[in-house]
């Protein structure tokens, strides 16, 4: 009996470490007194969510950005409350000076008792069978008809499988968001929802030396593992986008400073104009990059990045993300 409880604290442990979208290191405190885990039922299910609401916004309509946390990922950890390192908890300070809502919703555990979104992946076998953009669009609902929400300036963001879920949820809800930015994140290459047809703003930033999800296509894991499906290159997903939104194929280059020399890494932002509109794409390229979220004050232990690959410290990726979002609003469709 011993043994066998040894065995399950062992087992969390390495679950712990090997959960995608955490780091490890004592993170600076977010701001917390507007900061609550909240529940929810959907489909007969009870479904939590964290919420950040800014200080003494209640009287104007106010943007929402919902960020979708990795496969195997916590709420807890994405918002700093783990003692972990956690780039996206960074979320809550652009919220505080920019006025905004921050809704990080956790998925349901799948197969391998393991939490996931129910993204496009028909050939993974680790995905609930749950109708996550019900849940989603649901959610988006309830905090519309509670709070001041500006329905044209609605975003998502998510990481990994977190990012596979933001394009389905662009590709099949695309007129209740204003733009979205998948993380280390492109589409699968068995799909059941198909591709793209309605033209949005979209931010896609990607490794070029991610482990996990190949930027080149195949199978994701590290190792590979066929129960997680594949997804096409990252380019194609890029050039998808640049199709369905009429852009123009000669990016604009802009290379940021490399201010960490030490990581490994640098960043490129290819930005591919709408002649005709606001339906930029833009594709951030971490040169040498791996399945992490860039960030100079939530940087990533040794540990993590042995198995994530490089994390780069050029750039906070919440600001990269908002400076994107920022003027972009909801258009009828």
């Amino acid at each position: 009996m011993q043994s066998t409880t040894i065995m399950k604290h062992l087992t969390g442990l390495i679950l712990l470490v090997t959960t995608l979208g955490c780091g490890h290191g004592a993170p600076s405190s977010p701001p917390q007194e507007d900061l609550s885990i909240r529940e929810i039922s959907v489909d007969g299910l009870t479904r939590t969510y964290a919420l950040y609401l800014p200080p003494g916004g209640q009287d104007r309509s106010i943007p929402l950005v919902m960020v979708l946390h990795g496969g195997g990922g916590k709420i807890t950890n994405m918002i700093g409350w783990s003692n972990r390192r956690s780039p996206y908890r960074l979320w809550m300070e652009v919220a505080e000076k920019e006025g905004l809502i921050i809704v990080y919703p956790q998925a349901v555990n799948g197969p391998t008792g393991r939490p996931n979104w129910h993204d496009c992946r028909l050939d993974a076998a680790v995905l609930p069978e749950v109708d996550d953009v019900h849940f989603l669009t649901t959610l988006l609902d309830t905090l519309a008809a509670r709070y001041p929400v500006d329905t044209d300036r609605i975003y998502v963001t998510g990481m990994s499988n977190g990012g596979i879920m933001t394009l389905r949820l662009a590709v099949e809800v695309p007129q209740r968001l204003a733009a979205v930015a998948p993380l280390c994140a492109s589409f699968p290459d068995t799909s059941e929802c198909g591709l793209p047809s309605t033209p949005l703003p979209i931010f896609l930033l990607n490794g070029t030396a991610d482990p996990l999800l190949p930027y080149k296509g195949g199978t994701i894991g590290n190792p590979p593992r066929a129960e997680r499906g594949t997804v096409i290159p990252v380019e194609q997903t890029v050039a998808l986008w640049q199709h369905v939104n009429g852009t123009d194929t000669v990016a604009r280059v802009r290379q940021l400073p490399d201010l960490d020399p030490h990581d490994g890494s640098t960043i490129t932002l290819l930005t591919y104009p709408d002649p005709l509109g606001n339906n930029e794409v833009v594709f951030c390229r971490i040169n040498g990059g791996g399945h992490a979220a860039p960030s100079i004050r939530e940087q990533y232990s040794p540990l993590w990045t042995n198995y994530v690959g490089p994390q780069n410290h050029d750039a906070e990726m919440v600001e990269l993300v908002w400076d994107f979002f920022r003027d972009k609003v909801r258009h009828p469709r």
